[in-house]
């Protein structure tokens, strides 16, 4: 088959809206905090997918999401293509769910369509009593700390500067890459996880970058949003967590010398991102944190490192992690990730997701500095390679 002419990134796809339909809300306990409710946007678009530009967001996924309201809870938009493809859009808002929950909706919708039912014994948890502030709340100063305002503009780094200075990659690892990191980040004594593996390369190749900074810094950062629900230990919110829908991410983070990042082998840096993600008491940090929210739901609140506050820092969530099932009767997707924008974020971000269909590698959406794109590219190991149309087989 021959190449699709590739679209422009600089230009916008035609869309054309079939239908728009919006499903209001009716329980009384949403409603007051969602106006409207859901719709379900169909398109039909005039390019093929193998056109898209994957190597980037801009030259690909961002150009084929539709604006929706924010008071919308979920808008899924789907796209169908000239070359018979289609996309599904699963637009939300992470304020009242995070990716557990959206992936939790993804599965449910698959089962749904492709079976008529949702197994029995799962039902979705929405109670919110499992977690309640305390009266008065209560919260240390690592929680405290965590957080900065993100509608400070006088603690956030100017929108030009923050747009020029980073880069939207999409990469994906191989199966055997992320086997070989593992081998690599493992002991006699202990076999690092895949996160642990990759965390360590990538906390290294970061250090590598900041080493050679014409500006000199002393110490760099791994930090990772984390789902709380697999974390916590007590026996009377164990039960509530396998369906419990609602935003239960906690966060992370390492810091480190950048020396001793470089000198250190892979397996103790490994060693390091386990030890930064296991030793918070997840049921402490939970409970502080629901408090912590209590007293500032009404400010727009985010991880201070995240922001780009302090020593330079990469932040991963790994949607890998989550059970995704994308097979609603046409056979699993070929491409699932999430996209948001990244406003005036000013730290890498990388988002790390399962290819659909199990095969054992990774898809990855990346957020970072231009410099440290280019080490990732042009490392000798070639971990993370650019996505691309022909990798999907659109081509």
């Amino acid at each position: 088959m021959a190449p699709e002419a590739a679209v422009p990134p600089g230009e916008d796809l035609t869309i054309r809206v079939v239908s728009r339909r919006l499903v209001k809300a009716s329980d009384a306990t949403i409603q007051p905090h969602v106006a409207t409710g859901a719709e379900l946007v169909v398109g039909e678009v005039d390019a093929a997918l193998g056109s898209l530009d994957f190597a980037g967001m801009d030259g690909s996924l961002r150009r084929i999401l539709l604006p929706y309201p924010d008071d919308v809870m979920l808008s899924v938009q789907l796209l169908r293509f000239a070359c018979g493809g289609f996309s599904v859009v699963w637009g939300n808002n992470h304020l009242p769910n995070d990716g557990h929950g959206i992936s939790m909706v993804v599965r449910m919708w698959s089962e749904l369509a492709r079976t008529g039912r949702i197994a029995d014994g799962v039902v979705i948890n929405h109670d919110r009593s499992v977690f309640r502030p305390r009266s008065p709340p209560s919260y240390g100063a690592a929680v405290r700390a965590t957080f900065a305002a993100y509608h400070d503009s006088s603690r956030l780094v100017n929108v030009l500067t923050t747009q020029d200075s980073f880069v939207e990659r999409l990469y994906y690892i191989e199966a055997g890459d992320v086997a070989r990191l593992r081998d690599m980040a493992s002991t006699g004594q202990r076999r690092a996880s895949r996160v642990q593996a990759v965390s360590a390369f990538l906390w290294k190749a970061l250090a590598g970058v900041v080493a050679a900074s014409r500006v000199p810094e002393e110490r760099c950062r791994m930090g990772w949003w984390v789902d709380a629900r697999r974390r916590v230990a007590s026996p009377a919110l164990v039960p509530a967590m396998h369906s419990f829908f609602g935003n239960m991410t906690a966060y992370a983070l390492g810091e480190a010398a950048v020396e001793e990042i470089l000198e250190r082998p892979l397996a103790e840096v490994a060693a390091m991102a386990r030890e930064a993600i296991a030793s918070i008491d997840y049921d402490a940090y939970v409970q502080e944190l629901v408090d912590w929210v209590e007293e500032h739901k009404a400010e727009k609140m985010m991880e201070a490192s995240a922001l780009g506050l302090g020593s330079p820092t990469v932040n991963q969530t790994v949607f890998a992690s989550f059970p995704l099932d994308t097979d609603f009767g046409f056979g699993e997707a070929t491409l699932a990730m999430p996209v948001w924008e990244n406003g005036r974020v000013s730290s890498g971000t990388l988002a790390v997701g399962a290819r659909p269909g199990d095969d054992g590698s990774w898809l990855v959406s990346a957020y970072i500095w231009p410099r440290l794109a280019a080490a990732l590219e042009s490392d000798d190991h070639r971990i993370f390679k650019p996505l691309t149309a022909a990798y999907l087989g659109f081509v």
